[in-house]
């Protein structure tokens, strides 16, 4: 048992499982499990994980607009809009669930990336915002800083995005030549300290679109601990919601999953990514 949870769930050392199962937390069939058991298929192993303190995060968000149908906040830097990576409360979720309780964000942004994030309020702008996701019916635009000045004012980047091995993960999305196609707009908004602020907008929705496309085109984000220039990973890369680049949400444009006219949401830039 002991070699299984090791190999399987490779983010936790076998030692840390070692203490875990000495703590009395695994189950085996209902009963303490102690790690020399031999597994055989069907049966039930439980993690009765304890309590755990959550990472600081924002506990707040600037409402941008709310209607009967939708809402739209300004996440801050820092806020993952979903539980996971030992955050389970500290979320943009639970922030939009004081909100409206029915409220469900219709997309996501890293935990690192701020800026605007549109959420449903009823079924009806639930499945209408999610076609229009996926059928490419909305404008996403960012601005980000990257690391050096691009040859070109406007360039467009198509490199394809796919799993990759990654040291503590298992995988991560990174540049690949197998993954699935993928396409980004990127224009010089301005110059500072010999880095690009960019005006960036994605064409897919593929994980990490932006970092991995930037990187690709020879220009990481300032400050991302993952992905390396090429748009392969950093030669010790950290982890997908480590802080430290610049990165930010700044406008959405669709239409209104109910009554169909033209909406364009805007979320200004922090001062970190003002010219």
């Amino acid at each position: 048992m002991l070699d299984w949870l090791a190999a399987r769930y490779r983010h936790s050392s076998e030692a840390l499982w070692r203490s875990r199962l000495e703590a009395g937390e695994l189950r085996l069939e209902g009963r303490v499990a102690r790690g020399g058991e031999r597994l055989r298929p069907g049966q039930w192993l439980t993690w009765r994980r304890p309590p755990w303190s959550e990472p600081e995060a924002p506990a707040t968000c600037a409402l941008l607009h709310r209607d009967e149908h939708l809402l739209a906040v300004a996440k801050p830097r820092g806020l993952p809009v979903l539980p996971g990576a030992g955050f389970l409360e500290r979320t943009l979720l639970s922030v939009l669930r004081r909100l409206d309780p029915r409220a469900v964000p219709l997309h996501r942004l890293g935990r690192g990336t701020s800026g605007l994030v549109l959420a449903a309020r009823t079924p009806d702008a639930r499945r209408g915002g999610a076609r229009a996701m996926r059928g490419g019916g909305v404008v996403k635009v960012y601005r980000t800083l990257v690391c050096g000045v691009p040859s070109r004012e406007r360039f467009d980047v198509d490199v394809p995005i796919g799993p990759v091995p990654h040291p503590r993960l298992g995988r991560v999305h990174a540049a690949s030549a197998g993954g699935r196609s993928a396409a980004t707009r990127a224009r010089v908004l301005g110059v500072r300290d010999g880095d690009a602020i960019l005006e960036v907008r994605i064409l897919t929705g593929r994980p990490h679109q932006i970092r991995i496309h930037m990187a690709a085109a020879g220009h990481p984000l300032r400050g991302d601990p993952l992905y390396a220039a090429g748009g392969g990973l950093a030669a010790s890369p950290g982890l997908p919601g480590d802080p430290g680049y610049r990165l930010h949400a700044e406008r959405l444009e669709l239409e209104h999953p109910i009554s169909g006219r033209r909406l364009v949401l805007e979320c200004p830039p922090p001062a970190s990514l003002r010219l």
